[in-house]
């Protein structure tokens, strides 16, 4: 069995259900420091994170990842169980394979590789993992990005472990990720009977008209290779239940995705206007779940474009999309940030996986990517 397998087989073994790590990070930590690596462990409240360091000064380097997984659903779904890994047909199953214990365990064995072979490396090579990038992102890389501002920790590039290739791995390198902002708005109505709406006043019929300029409305055009702007409603919910009676309060939650035309406070402010031009009366609570980044040409992305097209055969496509990922947090300390990982077709999902091949070539691609940019 490989170094990377055996060790990632060891990581899904531990059922590190956000935002419990259930001892992921020591048992890295343990492996690093005998590498001779720098440990630090930052608790905050319910979360652990570690940052590992080798080497000193300037340019350094993160690998940015995450113990923590989502549930695994209903176990009786799954062909094996989701905490005891299987190698089946040339994949291993778990949970967290793809998503995303199958990359910080190659990030492990690159890092343990590099410093054998260059013990004098230049600059600074660091591992930063956190058991809450599936939960509510608050004290995990959020919080740590904070310490290290107030610290003045010095980052120059991350690369990010999320499963990013779509069919082959390296297929694809993400470059930048859009903007999350979410809302939950309450409109207020006047509760009353149906066959009296003198009587009262219905909040949805006034919200309609708002909500349906907020959903028709083209906020941009795109912003380089960002797809435009997005606002997707989620819930709606009002009444009591009962067929006859009007009620005295609709909630909306609605969710932006948002390319780097627009920050947080102008989104916000556009749309409370447009709230206030309807005459509704509402509340609005924000959630900013991090703003858009992207990495322009540069050292990093020509040294992943290189080490890719090695592994796939191809140049990779380079693109803005999917959801979101920790690497938000590290981008304001002044970083560029890419996503490099294994196919991510399984992730999140029952019998969750990633090509054993994929797995064991991980750790060299990741190490090809490190030699050229601390050689």
């Amino acid at each position: 069995m490989s170094e990377v397998l055996h060790l990632a087989r060891e990581l899904i073994a531990r059922p590190s259900v956000t935002p419990d790590d259930a001892g992921c990070q020591p048992l890295i930590a343990q492996r690093l420091r005998r590498a001779g690596f720098a440990c630090e462990h930052l608790r905050f409240g319910e979360v652990d994170n570690l940052w590992a360091t080798h080497g000193e000064g300037g340019p350094v380097l993160v690998l940015l990842g995450h113990t923590d997984v989502v549930p695994p659903g209903p176990l009786e779904a799954w062909a094996s169980d989701p905490f005891v890994p299987e190698v089946r047909d040339g994949s291993l199953y778990g949970r967290g394979a793809a998503d995303m214990k199958g990359s910080v365990a190659a990030f492990v064995v690159a890092l343990e590789r590099f410093v054998a072979a260059h013990p004098d490396h230049a600059g600074t090579i660091a591992l930063l993992l956190t058991s809450d990038e599936e939960g509510d992102a608050i004290d995990g890389v959020r919080h740590v990005a904070r310490v290290f501002g107030e610290r003045g920790q010095r980052i120059d590039w991350c690369i990010t472990g999320e499963p990013s290739s779509t069919a082959v791995l390296g297929d694809l390198l993400r470059v930048g990720r859009r903007g999350s902002l979410s809302a939950t708005l309450t409109v207020r109505g006047v509760q009353g009977h149906v066959a009296y709406p003198d009587k009262a006043r219905n909040p949805v019929h006034e919200a309609l008209p708002a909500l349906a300029e907020l959903t028709a409305r083209r906020w941009d055009d795109g912003y380089e290779s960002f797809p435009p702007t997005s606002l997707q409603v989620s819930n709606m919910d009002a009444g009591t239940g009962a067929s006859n009676v009007i009620p005295g309060e609709l909630r909306v939650l609605f969710n932006l995705r948002y390319n780097p035309h627009w920050t947080t406070a102008r989104l916000e402010a556009e749309i409370e206007a447009l709230l206030a031009r309807h005459g509704l009366d509402f509340e609005l609570s924000w959630h900013r779940s991090g703003e858009p980044f992207f990495t322009p040409e540069g050292p990093l992305r020509a040294a992943a474009r290189e080490v890719l097209a090695a592994f796939a055969g191809a140049a990779p496509e380079e693109s803005t999309g999917g959801g979101t990922s920790d690497a938000r947090f590290i981008a304001p300390l002044g970083a560029q940030c890419i996503e490099v990982g294994p196919v991510n077709a399984s992730i999140h999902k029952v019998d969750e996986h990633v090509r054993v091949a994929d797995l064991e070539a991980l750790p060299d691609l990741y190490l090809a990517l490190i030699e050229r940019l601390l050689p």
